[in-house]
């Protein structure tokens, strides 16, 4: 499915990739997208016409309050994961550091371990959600790179995709993402280049973290996001389909 959002230019269906058991994720059900606050009455019609009602908004509080979703007759779940590395990052500079990009990287790292680490709760909440029904659904953060990424990635992996189209998925990011203004934030140019887009290394550092935290994916699913053999069939039963 080709969708063009001006006001959301990462807003994309994750449908289409293929398991390892030879099923495909159903088009049309799960989005995942940046933040639906700056939403064109064209975009705003585009998106109704997928049959999306339900959002799942896993920016801050701040975030949430600067662009609320502009969607009409949509149902907001927050579930909210603040943002941190914005503000780290400010607050070197404030202090007088000057941030090489490898720096960038490595805060990044701790970004993606603090999301199996300090959020996991918010990412059981999401999939909670998911169990539910298969109404058409968009989850989403700011940029929709890191926390969405990171909440995809895990959508992906329970259903059975293999990490290397885990991992596609993830990269799409930097084609399809329109970064802001160089000059915000007061970061250089540089640094501004590693935070406004995704790398392998982001992700993996997450994975890392659930494997040392709970011996692996299975187990982060298991006892981490409470996806039991039952939960994992229902969400196969839900949101793949068998290719004809």
């Amino acid at each position: 499915m080709n969708l063009r959002i001006a006001g959301a230019t990462n807003f994309r269906d994750l449908g289409r990739y293929r398991t390892r058991t030879g099923e495909t994720v159903a088009a049309g059900r799960l989005f995942r997208a940046d933040h639906l606050g700056a939403l064109t009455a064209q975009d705003v019609a585009q998106i109704r016409s997928l049959g999306v009602r339900r959002v799942l908004d896993l920016r801050g509080a701040s975030e949430r309050t600067a662009a609320p979703c502009a969607l009409p007759d949509a149902v907001v779940h927050s579930l909210a994961i603040e943002p941190t590395i914005v503000q780290k990052l400010s607050d070197l500079i404030a202090a007088g550091h000057r941030l090489t990009p490898a720096e960038v990287v490595g805060h990044m790292q701790d970004t993606y371990r603090g999301f199996v680490r300090h959020n996991t709760h918010r990412f059981a909440q999401l999939f909670a959600h998911l169990l539910e029904r298969d109404e058409p659904t968009v989850f989403h953060c700011t940029a929709g790179k890191d926390r969405t990424g990171f909440a995809a990635a895990l959508i992906l992996r329970s259903l059975d995709v293999a990490q290397a189209d885990v991992l596609r998925d993830y990269l799409l990011t930097n084609e399809r993402l329109r970064p802001p203004d160089t000059s915000r934030y007061g970061l250089a140019p540089e640094v501004q280049a590693v935070l406004w887009r995704v790398q392998p290394d982001f992700l993996h550092a997450a994975f890392e973290a659930l494997d040392a935290d709970f011996g692996g994916l299975e187990g982060y699913l298991r006892e981490g996001l409470a996806l039991r053999d039952a939960e994992r069939r229902r969400l196969r039963e839900l949101y793949l389909e068998r290719r004809p």
